[in-house]
């Protein structure tokens, strides 16, 4: 391992193409299961509820695991973090397709799983936020983001479709199979990183539940006090609420109200218009922050994305929704992007990992879980689209919060 000066240009660096590799690998793979797992679980139950639980999964193990995934993460070589950790999720993934084959699959399985493999990811997430910042250098933090979102973006434009296509003639389980393999490729090109992606840890004090929860405290702490970081925690809670409870409901969404099923290039049209307005945000970040602040593309940013958030229900039929949707990615991404790329920036390297993941905790499980949880109870109870929109204002509450806090006058 060696901490060599990496190059000027992102693109010139080998480091940063394996991690690059690394993430487009992982993300194409967890795209399908994203989109593979409510429609498994839709087909085999036919209930609103437990579709919705799926959604809920995704971020409800960051409440049990999240703060000691982070707090260990920054004392642990966040290598081998992430690499144990996509192995680890390969064979939990592995295991539906699996059963799927042998008949014995279920619903119980299908929802355990996907709580298990966020909880092991969280490990992954919180030494992949720390690992970033020390493998390109703090300033190229926000264009290493846009480069990793863009994939990102990019993939979920052209895997929605092709899942979508799929599904008419696939099990969603077999598509699983696809994400196993990914989470492996992920984890040989993470090993093949050649410069270190922690600092030294000197005079740490000795592994023990005291030490841990002093550690968490730490960066507890750090983000309740700095007014930046606590701000854009709190309107991405919000902001998560309105978007899990959206897409706790988006299958049943697609299948009931829009009339396109859970299969078929519509189905995926529009799950795949979400991704080109991440790639829109994901691309004008960095030319944004040129010549705006944070606080400034947080404060208007998030105004749009409240209010296409509560339009996009009302869509009368799926080409509206699609639109509606590319809109809405390109705010609600925006934000996201912005908020994480200025928690890298301004976190001290030692704290990384923890401050992130009470960040994640706190806007991702907290908002997104309950968003979800919600958003299916109400689906049940008033109707689809009423559910979707009531989940929307979330985020309105979200807009008085930035509007009103130290975002307005940042030091």
């Amino acid at each position: 391992m060696t901490t060599a000066v990496p190059p000027v240009r992102l693109r010139d660096d080998p480091d940063f193409r394996r991690y690059w590799l690394a993430r487009a690998l992982s993300i194409t793979g967890s795209m399908a299961t994203a989109i593979a797992l409510p429609v498994l679980v839709y087909r085999l139950s036919g209930s609103t509820v437990l579709t919705a639980a799926v959604t809920a999964l995704e971020a409800a193990p960051y409440l049990v695991t999240g703060l000691f995934a982070g707090a260990l993460a920054d004392r642990w070589n966040r290598r081998r973090v992430m690499v144990t950790a996509d192995l680890v999720n390969a064979v939990l993934i592995g295991s539906v397709p699996v059963a799927q084959l042998l008949g014995v699959l279920t619903v119980v399985q299908v929802l355990a799983v996907a709580f298990v493999v966020q909880a092991v990811y969280t490990f992954f997430d919180g030494a992949n936020f720390g690992a970033l910042p020390v493998l390109v250098g703090r300033a190229r933090v926000a264009q290493a983001n846009s480069a990793v979102w863009s994939t990102s973006s990019l993939i979920e434009l052209f895997v929605p479709p092709l899942v979508g296509l799929s599904l008419a003639v696939l099990n969603p389980a077999g598509l699983l199979a696809l994400d196993a393999l990914s989470f492996v490729a992920s984890a040989l090109a993470v090993r093949g990183i050649v410069r270190a992606m922690s600092e030294p840890r000197d005079g740490q004090a000795p592994l023990r539940p005291r030490v841990v929860l002093r550690d968490i405290s730490d960066g507890v702490l750090y983000l309740v006090r700095h007014p930046g970081v606590r701000t854009m925690t709190i309107v991405g809670s919000l902001q998560s609420f309105a978007g899990g409870g959206f897409m706790a409901l988006m299958v049943v969404w697609c299948d009931r109200v829009l009339h396109v099923g859970t299969s078929g290039l519509r189905f995926g049209l529009v799950w795949g218009t979400w991704g080109i307005g991440g790639l829109i945000a994901a691309l004008a970040l960095p030319r944004l922050l040129k010549r705006r602040t944070p606080a400034v593309i947080t404060l208007y940013a998030l105004p749009a994305s409240a209010v296409i958030g509560v339009l996009a229900p009302l869509s009368p039929d799926w080409v509206v929704a699609a639109f509606a949707l590319l809109v809405w990615g390109s705010a609600y991404v925006l934000v996201i992007v912005n908020s994480v790329s200025y928690r890298q920036q301004v976190t001290p390297e030692h704290l990384l990992g923890r401050v992130n993941m009470v960040g994640r905790m706190l806007s991702w499980a907290v908002g997104w879980t309950l968003g979800a949880l919600v958003g299916g109870l109400l689906g049940n109870q008033v109707g689809i689209r009423s559910a979707m929109v009531l989940v929307g204002t979330a985020s309105f509450v979200g807009v008085i919060v930035a509007w009103t806090s130290p975002l307005r006058h940042p030091r």
